[in-house]
């Protein structure tokens, strides 16, 4: 398990005493965001991301996925914990860093997909593409939440989603494109898998280096994980165009897999549980 912890975000520093940041320690953001269960949906939500033709193209052109794959879903987490859970400095701070990562990444699309022709341009500040990617964290962190924690009703999603609004802003997505509301994003959501991605020969190179890194990150018997949890988590038409096996050995080991989280994470002390993010913003608020 020591590979595994490489792309797992490091504590933040303590930031300004009695500084709440965006949020605060009674917010929806901070209750689900706290969990480092969360990272369960990272496969999925990359996978959705790069289902995009033009953000597959943007991680293959301006990203070292072929030596480091997890390096995305290591940046995007630490990124997304300090917004979430840092003082207002860190929160600028975090936003200034992504914009300087994002500055390079811009071109057009080699080769035509099934919903825009070869030479469509692309750009890291692309209002439209920040909002595909906002999408997928959110809907994805719900969905683990949900299926691996404990439910969600309909409130406590609208909450979250509400709050989570405010990070869009932070990463570049203008109020006018933010769904009003979860059943917005959703209908969002549903519109882009049926309209817009298509899995393409990048995404699906992209995709293999994400489920299964060489060199491994995990023992042997855990390889298999990253992609049950992506197959579960995904559209059933987006599992399907990955080539995502989903039998009933699968189906299985996902049971488990949900079943063992819902038993076993309430019982694990804050340390394991929680991210440092959330412990340093809780000692920072006197907590």
């Amino acid at each position: 398990m020591k590979g595994l912890t490489r792309f797992f975000p490091g504590a933040p520093a303590p930031g300004l005493p009695g500084d709440a940041g965006l949020f605060g320690p009674d917010s929806t953001a901070w209750r689900v965001a706290r969990e480092r269960l969360i990272v369960a949906g990272g496969p999925a939500a990359l996978l959705l991301q790069v289902a995009h033709p033009l953000v597959a193209e943007g991680v293959r052109a301006h990203s070292g996925f072929a030596s480091d794959p997890l390096q995305r879903l290591r940046g995007t987490l630490d990124a997304v914990l300090t917004v979430t859970f840092g003082d207002h400095g860190q929160v600028r701070d975090a936003a200034r860093e992504v914009a300087g990562k994002h500055r390079p990444v811009h071109g057009t699309l080699p080769d035509d997909a099934a919903s825009m022709p070869a030479g469509t341009a692309y750009s890291a500040f692309d209002p439209g593409l920040a909002l595909w990617v906002f999408s997928t964290l959110v809907w994805t962190a719900i969905e683990v939440t949900d299926g691996f924690l404990r439910p969600l009703g309909p409130g406590e999603r609208t909450d979250y989603y509400r709050d989570m609004k405010q990070l869009g802003r932070v990463f570049g997505v203008p109020e006018a494109l933010l769904p009003e509301d979860y059943p917005g994003l959703e209908r969002y959501v549903d519109e882009q898998v049926r309209d817009v991605l298509d899995v393409g020969p990048t995404a699906r190179l992209i995709a293999g280096q994400i489920l299964a890194p060489e060199p491994p990150i995990v023992a042997r018997p855990l390889r298999p994980v990253p992609s049950v949890l992506a197959a579960a988590v995904l559209p059933e038409t987006l599992r399907q165009a990955y080539g995502l096996p989903w039998r009933r050995r699968e189906r299985l080991a996902f049971a488990v897999i949900r079943r063992a989280a819902r038993v076993v994470v309430p019982l694990l002390p804050d340390r394991l549980r929680h991210w440092p993010h959330y412990r340093v913003a809780r000692d920072r608020m006197g907590r």
